[in-house]
């Protein structure tokens, strides 16, 4: 009878710390084709292998925190998700730490292919149905992609430290924190054919309605560089627009609304600027306060900013949104260190 007490007693103090052990959420069911499902790029943190990425759905609130392990038979995907691109009905995950992209089916996200011998992706840009360009923050280079074989065929010599991207008229422009310089690609050539001095640190590109490219420029504070948002306009390659930042800010993760006639950015909080105007907002349409903003979206499909609170670098990151004037909707937790959104 001691005995029986006793293991009766023993099961119970297991099912108790097993209920007061932290849960995570439950991952309701969602489908990569549901109307208007968001992915989440998360970071992850280096050197650790635990990013990840995660499916949202805004129309019932669920969320998948960890989808490529969930549809991939419990593989993770590496160390430090970049980005992502989608093109060719697949999407193509920049692994930085881990050298690599890993192709999925855009229809089940099941992985398909690995393209291997890159020394630290960081964004892909296709150019044509084949053809793919790869920036690299430590490569003299920008790898070209055959999107057949998804193999590396080819090269185009760089300074280190190729960033975002942007295609218009058989045009690739490049930025490149590390250099002064917006880098113009003939992609009919493969050759570097024009640049364009913009001060270091670009840290964001956007095309808009105009066709004009618009770059955040953070430049060099021992230098005093100023900092700049500015329009290039590329038929002429020359830059039309030259704005600058007061002393201390430090603009970044530049993206453009649906209509593309109004950029936003972060800065300590989200401000937004319509292309139209020639002077930069002196205050945010949504304060940071105490919170760590670090990934910024906007979601064309209704019109809504996404934007993540990195919390520690280490805790599961929130993403808030709202609408664009900056009104709070709601919000949902993700994966370590957000970093940025695409919208299906």
């Amino acid at each position: 009878m001691r005995l029986l007490i006793l293991l009766v007693s023993c099961l119970l103090f297991i099912a108790s710390c097993v209920k007061d052990k932290p849960q995570d959420a439950i991952n309701t069911a969602i489908s990569i084709n549901s109307a208007n499902s968001v992915l989440i790029v998360n970071e992850g943190n280096y050197g650790w292998g635990n990013a990840s990425i995660s499916l949202y759905n805004p129309s019932s609130n669920a969320i998948v925190t960890d989808y490529y392990k969930q549809q991939n038979s419990g593989s993770t995907i590496g160390d430090v998700c970049q980005s992502i691109t989608k093109f060719n009905n697949n999407y193509y995950i920049v692994m930085n730490n881990s050298n690599k992209i890993l192709v999925v089916n855009a229809s089940d996200f099941k992985k398909t292919a690995t393209i291997s011998g890159f020394n630290s992706p960081r964004y892909m840009l296709p150019i044509t149905f084949n053809k793919a360009y790869v920036s690299d923050i430590y490569q003299n280079s920008i790898q070209i992609i055959d999107l057949n074989s998804n193999s590396i065929v080819g090269s185009i010599s760089c300074m280190a430290g190729t960033e975002e991207m942007a295609l218009i008229y058989n045009m690739a422009f490049v930025t490149n924190p590390k250099s002064n310089y917006c880098y113009v690609i003939n992609t009919v050539t493969n050759s570097i054919t024009d640049s364009l001095f913009i001060g270091k640190n670009a840290s964001g590109i956007s095309i808009d309605k105009n066709s004009k490219i618009w770059i955040l420029s953070k430049g060099d504070v021992p230098s005093s560089q100023a900092l700049k948002l500015i329009c290039i306009n590329p038929i002429t390659v020359s830059i039309e627009k030259s704005i600058s930042f007061a002393g201390g800010q430090t603009p970044w993760r530049l993206c453009i609304n649906k209509t593309k006639d109004t950029l936003f950015y972060l800065n300590n909080g989200v401000y937004n600027f319509p292309i139209s105007q020639s002077s930069l907002s002196s205050s945010p349409i949504i304060s940071q306060g105490s919170k760590l903003y670090y990934g910024l979206g906007y979601n064309p499909n209704d019109n809504t900013i996404y934007v993540s609170d990195a919390i520690d670098y280490v805790q599961k990151s929130k993403i808030e949104i709202y609408t664009p004037d900056g009104t709070f909707i709601k919000s949902v937790n993700a994966g370590i260190i957000s970093n940025s959104f695409i919208f299906d």
